[in-house]
């Protein structure tokens, strides 16, 4: 499910649209608490567990990472991002960083509580 970006929105609530361009690129809007749609576009790096990465560029830059680690009988999915904003997105960081980290705090709850729904 982590590396088929095209049904993220069905288990992950601020992941409102996928749009393919390509066979490991992709046009994804993500939207959380804050009035603002971040336009971004994906390219897939690592598609394979442990590792799943992917480049990001747009309204972010860098990349982001899902690393599944095995404890036992379970698995630990720990999430890494190393990105900075561009555009009018930075002057914004600036001022309204508070409100930025709990945006992206509501986000990252809504990937868990979705991914933990949809793998019952």
């Amino acid at each position: 499910m982590l590396g088929d970006l095209e049904f993220y929105p069905q288990w992950w609530p601020q992941v409102v649209a996928v749009a393919a361009l390509g066979e490991d690129r992709a046009r994804v809007l993500c939207r959380s608490r804050l009035p603002y749609t971040l336009d971004l576009v994906l390219t897939a790096v690592t598609r394979r567990a442990p590792t799943l990465r992917v480049d990001v560029e747009g309204d972010l830059v860098g990349h982001v990472r899902f690393d599944l680690v095995e404890e036992g009988l379970r698995t630990r999915l720990d999430f890494h991002q190393d990105v900075t904003v561009s555009g009018w997105l930075a002057l914004a960081s600036q001022v309204g960083r508070p409100a930025l980290h709990w945006n992206h705090a509501q986000m990252m709850r809504g990937c868990r509580e979705g991914l933990a729904a949809r793998l019952g």
